[in-house]
């Protein structure tokens, strides 16, 4: 039981790191990543991704602290929900720039 426990975070970390990147696979292949005109707005675009996963690690951290949960498990379970949240991030405004041009 313990080793199910403590396999468990990478497993689901695994997880929505493969489903993250297929999705982008497919949304390149087919032509349709977003390219804003401005370089600020690109940055910003293309990080969108990274500050899910600064923000979930953030809240793993602020969670492990008030709750009595392992911090290595509350710091990986926060950066892969805050990757899949940059994600769909990502993908709203991708599909928002889609809709108005």
């Amino acid at each position: 039981m313990g080793f199910v426990l403590a396999i468990a975070p990478v497993v689901i970390a695994g997880g929505i790191a493969v489903f993250v990147i297929q999705r982008l696979k497919h949304t390149y292949s087919q032509g349709n990543l977003g390219k804003k005109k401005s370089k600020g707005m690109q940055k910003l675009w293309d990080s969108l991704i990274p500050l899910g996963m600064l923000f979930g690690c953030t809240i793993g951290v602020l969670w492990s602290l008030f709750f009595q949960s392992p911090l290595l498990t509350t710091i990986t379970l926060g950066a892969s929900i805050g990757y899949l949240f940059g994600f769909f991030a990502y993908e709203i405004y991708l599909k928002k720039e889609r809709f108005h041009s």
